[in-house]
């Protein structure tokens, strides 16, 4: 069987059925390729929006025994795993549900299978039921994804390794873990086993957990989690994991001293959290005449075109940063493309977020890659023990900071240690997208109180006019 397409999108995560709507919307007859039942991908199945569910259920669990303090008393809180598990996959239900729905409404035809090139023209996909069609099309969007990558010099195989959608399977909670990578999903993801009663070591091969945020954030997210973990190890790689009928015997290797050190432990489970490859391989890109590359990560321009002008990539397939806002994005300047429009990937910040607890976010230039680029730069930061609505909330102990070109005075950067950090740091999103000077931001009025308001604050700390903080100008002048 065959059909047709104007444009036709190569998988459904937050990328692709963006990329479909957008399209569909803009008058193109849509077709739509993915195996799953409804579009969402990894994002909405297994990674984004699980996780944060999670995330959330827990944090309510340390707010009921942290009340104490509040004068409001509780029963230590119980975890009934099989009503928490239906929780989380009743939300991913909505969610997906949702979006099929409107693939109907849109009228894109979803055709559940996967798909590989045959030319620049043609793609063959077999069926979830096994059969086989063919679909002809004058424009394609490639949004296949990435999937977790692997330790390359640790081969086992076992159920007791775990990979975040696994995990998210919430089978048990094993009575101890070793989540190998210190970036967002490991400490997500390591938060949630911790506060459901694992027992969560961490080991991470760079200096620091969080790579990409400034160290003065990541501080903020240590001191409030020493209890939480019961070790972070930096520096340090797995040599090996072992399986044996204990559970899982992990070798690692410290780089720090001057001959290291090599530390043996053994863990219930092991979750892997070092990164992902692109989902590049099974498109028989060569087919089409489809360039990657060295990593296997589609190479596109700032349209996202491809080597071959009809055919675009987005998302994680196309490289970093691997973050679903950006896909979405993506997406929808290659559907506006394809239509005619004058639209490029051209972002001056891409936000990134870690959801832990608390949250850290930023986006812009932080102060390492300003030193690193060696930027005539002023940072400014507000902490929040200053900020009435954050004491109030019990979140004190966050911190706001902007990051500002000294001649000029525009907005490079934003970062944000606290509660809600994900939410706040839009503002300094916009205020970098916009070029807004440090000025602007300090004269932007914000409700009071609200943790918002410490991103003005941070300005009128650079400004030398803070109310909430007392900060003398270097000239000398009050």
């Amino acid at each position: 069987m065959s059909k047709q397409a104007q444009t036709v999108v190569v998988g459904a995560g937050p990328g692709g059925y963006a990329a479909a709507f957008r399209a569909a919307d803009l008058g193109q007859k849509v077709i739509l390729i993915d195996p799953l039942e409804n579009p969402g991908g990894v994002c909405l199945h297994w990674g984004c929006i699980p996780s944060k569910t999670l995330l959330h259920v827990v944090k309510v669990k340390d707010e009921a025994r942290e009340a104490k303090q509040w004068g409001l008393s509780y029963a230590e809180p119980e975890v009934d795993l099989d009503r928490l598990r239906s929780f989380k996959d009743n939300v991913v239900k909505k969610l997906t549900g949702g979006l099929s729905q409107l693939v109907k409404q849109r009228k894109i035809e979803h055709i559940h299978g996967r798909a590989r090139f045959t030319s620049d023209s043609e793609l063959a996909v077999v069926l979830n039921d096994g059969g086989e069609e063919t679909v002809t099309f004058e424009h394609a969007i490639i949004a296949t994804g990435a999937s977790p990558a692997g330790l390359p010099n640790v081969d086992v195989e076992s159920d007791r390794v775990l990979y975040a959608k696994t995990a998210l399977e919430l089978a048990e909670i094993p009575k101890t873990l070793l989540v190998v990578g210190g970036g967002y999903i490991g400490l997500e993801l390591g938060s949630v086993f911790s506060k459901l009663g694992s027992e969560v070591t961490v080991v991470e091969m760079m200096p620091g957990i969080m790579p990409g945020a400034d160290r003065d954030l990541v501080a903020i997210f240590e001191k409030q989690n020493r209890g939480v973990f019961k070790e972070i190890l930096t520096s340090t790689v797995v040599d090996s994991i072992e399986e044996d009928e204990d559970g899982l015997q992990v070798t690692m290797k410290s780089s720090e001293g001057e001959e290291g050190s090599r530390k043996s432990a053994a863990y219930a489970n092991v979750l892997m959290t070092v990164g992902n490859r692109p989902n590049s391989g099974e498109l028989s890109l060569e087919a089409a005449g489809i360039e990657t590359d060295d990593r296997g990560f589609v190479s596109v321009d700032v349209h996202r075109r491809t080597s071959k002008p009809n055919i675009f990539a987005i998302g994680d397939v196309a490289g970093p940063p691997l973050l679903a806002h950006k896909a979405t994005h993506e997406g929808k300047i290659a559907a506006e493309v394809i239509a005619g429009m004058k639209s490029a990937y051209d972002p001056a910040a891409i936000p990134s977020v870690e959801y832990t607890d608390p949250e850290i976010a930023w986006a812009g230039i932080t102060e390492e890659q300003a030193r690193e680029q060696e930027l005539d730069v002023e940072t400014a930061s507000f902490p929040w023990a200053a900020s009435g609505r954050a004491v109030a909330m019990g979140a004190a102990s966050g911190k706001t900071k902007i990051i500002v070109d000294r001649a000029s005075k525009r907005v490079l950067g934003v970062g944000i240690a606290g509660r809600s950090a994900g939410d706040l740091i839009s503002e300094g999103v916009l205020a970098i997208e916009m070029g807004a000077l440090v000025e602007d931001l300090a004269l932007t009025v914000h409700p009071h109180p609200t943790l918002s308001e410490t991103l003005m604050e941070a300005a009128e700390v650079f400004l030398g006019s803070a109310t909430h903080i007392y900060r003398p100008r270097e000239d000398g002048k009050k």
